[in-house]
Order: C-alpha cells, then structure tokens, then sequence
C-alpha cells in the first residue's frame, strides 16, 4: 500500500443467490461475496488504484471464499483477522421477479459482529490515501461501533482522508439507536456519501441540494447525495454539482451505490477535477446495473467506455 491507495474496514460475507425464483425451487446456486467495504475495495482496485479490506472472518470455507475472491480482485487481504471462535456472515438471495430480490442474511454471532478496536489496521491506515467505512458496520454491535469509531480516528491522527457511506440498514437497529452514532461518525469524515432517506435519518430536512449543505455542516467538504436513477447532487469544496445518470437497462441494483462510491474514490486517489470524480462515479454505477450481481457489475476502466454519454 502507498500513500495513495486505499484502506476499507468493515464485513464481508459469503452469498449464495439462485439463478431465478426462490431458493426452495432451485437446484444449483450462484455463489459470492458481499459487504458494502469489500465491494468499494474491490471497484477501485478493477479501476487500477491500490486497495485493502481489513475485517474479521471465521475459520472456515465462507471465510476462506471471501478471502479468495478479494485475492484474486488484487485487494490486499493482510490485515484481515482469522476468528475461530465465530462463522463468517452469509447472505441468501433469490429473485421473486425480474425486478424483486429477497436477501435474507445470517450474521447473528458472525465473525463480523466481533470486530473490535484491536482489528483496525492502524499500519494499513497509517499509509493510504483514504480509510473508508460505511454506516453498517456500527450496526453490527456495540465493539463493532467502538471499532469503525477507533478507525476513523487513527486515520484523522494520521491525516488520512476518511469517506463514509451512510447506509442504514432496518435488519441492523432501530433509527433511534442509528441516528446519533451515524451523527457522530460522520462528524469525523471529511467525505461523505448519502441517500436521501440516510440524511433525514440524521435530522436533516430539505431538498438534495439542502441535505448537502447541511451535511457538509458537520465538517465534510465532500458530501455526495446519490438519487438512484435521478443521478446525484454534490457539494464539494464548496462548490455545487449536479450528476447526471447514464441511460441504461438495469438489470440487478444490488452493489449499485457500492460502485459508484469506488468510482468516486478511485479518482480522488488518482487526483482528477470533481467534475471527473463525478462523472466516472455515475458510470460505474450505470456499468454495475447491466449486470446481475454485487461483484461481477463492478466495472474496470475498459468497461467504463463502453457507456455513452450521460444525458
């Protein structure tokens, strides 16, 4: 890792998914991985930046299949800690039609819900260009919390950049019990991606363009509200912008929002305007939604230019 790659901490678990219809009617199963943190680490490593996912795994084969996908994505796995006294997380997902999946998830216990201050990859921070987490991880548990905490201070100590992407999860905990821990993580970050329901979740109130500014308020000065397929609005630097989506057939949204984050980072890595950052962030989103599933969508440069122009 170098000084200009990046460094994600959070869960990871092992997915199987049926081709079409439920689970009780199958007879084989796509199999793979998910988690908000390995995904984006996996995005930017396919668009040539160098990239790390530090987590806690189970001594086991859906362990050992997180670790082998990440591996093969080039995503730098050293810092990941084996923990044999909990199974790795796993996600089921089957299709009710050609626009509905059901994710039913098993974490209870998992390895992930046992992360702790003592995971985070202080060395791996200490050398990045970006730490990046997202709201799900503190909703694992309450070390889990302590540790995304405990990592987005070692990164601020160190002058690393830190992103969040405030994902909310119902299967998680309550809003109540999210709002003021989300509050406070993201008052650490300097770059902040976010739904519209994720701002309001924190007390904010208003249009895009508002939930932004008031976003930005906490100390960001790069907040990103992502719209799904009306694009995005951005406040960055203090400068506003408006994102465009690209015109597309989707397929499968899972792992969109998890794409256009890497698109993101991946160019502020490499140093490029915010308007590039912005442009190859909807790409990639554009990219992953023609393709069924979390990882296979995520697009590498080559991808990228195969999408026209965004409206």
């Amino acid at each position: 890792m170098t000084g200009t790659g990046l460094v994600t901490f959070g869960e990871a678990l092992a997915v199987f998914s049926t081709p079409a219809g439920k689970l009780r009617h199958a007879t084989s199963v796509d199999v793979g991985i998910a988690g908000s943190e390995a995904m984006v680490a996996i995005g930017v490593a396919r668009l040539g930046v160098p990239s790390a996912w530090a987590g806690r795994l189970g001594a086991d084969e859906p362990g050992a299949l997180v670790l082998t996908r990440l591996r093969d994505e080039d995503v730098d796995t050293s810092a990941v800690r084996t923990d044999r006294q909990a199974p790795t997380g796993l996600m089921i997902k089957d299709f009710r039609n050609t626009d509905v999946t059901r994710a039913a998830y098993y974490r209870n216990g998992s390895a992930g819900t046992r992360l702790s201050p003592e995971d985070v990859p202080e060395e791996h921070i200490r050398t990045a260009g970006v730490l990046h987490l997202s709201g799900l991880t503190p909703g694992l548990s309450d070390s889990a919390t302590k540790a995304a905490f405990a990592a987005a201070e070692a990164a601020r100590g160190d002058g690393v950049t830190v992103s969040i992407d405030i994902e909310y999860s119902h299967a998680l905990w309550y809003p109540e019990d999210a709002a003021d821990i989300l509050y406070d993580l993201v008052s650490l970050c300097d770059i902040v991606f976010t739904g519209e329901d994720a701002a309001r979740l924190l007390g904010f109130d208003g249009e895009p363009e508002d939930l932004a500014a008031a976003v930005g308020e906490l100390g960001a000065e790069q907040v990103i509200v992502k719209r799904g397929p009306r694009g995005a609005v951005a406040e960055l630097h203090g400068s506003r912008y408006d994102v465009p989506s690209y015109p597309v057939r989707s397929v499968d949204t899972d792992g969109a929002d998890d794409a256009f984050v890497a698109g993101y980072l991946s160019e502020f890595l490499a140093g490029t305007s915010p308007d590039r950052r912005l442009r190859t962030a909807a790409a990639c989103r554009a990219f992953s939604l023609t393709v069924p599933g979390e990882t296979p969508g995520l697009p590498d440069r080559a991808a990228l230019e195969l999408l026209a122009r965004p409206r």
